[in-house]
């Protein structure tokens, strides 16, 4: 089984919302933390939002706002809620988790600084 399973993905058009989940088959413990990336075709992998095992988040701009981060700790769900989407939401988005602390909330975007992953699931925003 891997790691990390997402789900909620699909395609919505501009300005509606999804709700991406991922399940944590793994046994993580405190500290952690946990994000959320995305993927375009041709572009690299980025950080969109992360929440450490202190309830602590940071947002790229570009989602602050629009996008949502959470993580239900009894069930071992990271969700991210995401309202007004726009086309450029489209992409591959993964979710990804890692024990330990981090240098920073900065780093928490960073792919380098996860060690699990999920197999990524597509969402599509059309005009």
């Amino acid at each position: 089984q891997a790691p990390l399973v997402e789900s909620g993905g699909g395609s919505v058009q501009a300005g509606g919302s999804l709700r991406l989940s991922c399940a944590i088959s793994i046994n993580i413990h405190r500290p952690y933390y946990l994000g959320w990336f995305r993927q375009s075709p041709g572009k690299e992998r980025e950080g969109i939002a992360t929440i450490d095992s202190d309830g602590n988040t940071k947002y790229r701009d570009r989602v602050k706002g629009r996008f949502t981060i959470s993580a239900d700790n009894a069930e071992n769900v990271l969700y991210l809620q995401m309202n007004s989407l726009i086309l450029e939401d489209t992409a591959m988005y993964y979710c990804a988790a890692n024990t330990g602390r981090s240098a920073g909330p900065l780093y928490r975007l960073l792919a380098s600084q996860y060690k699990y992953w999920g197999q990524g699931i597509q969402v599509t925003v059309s005009s």
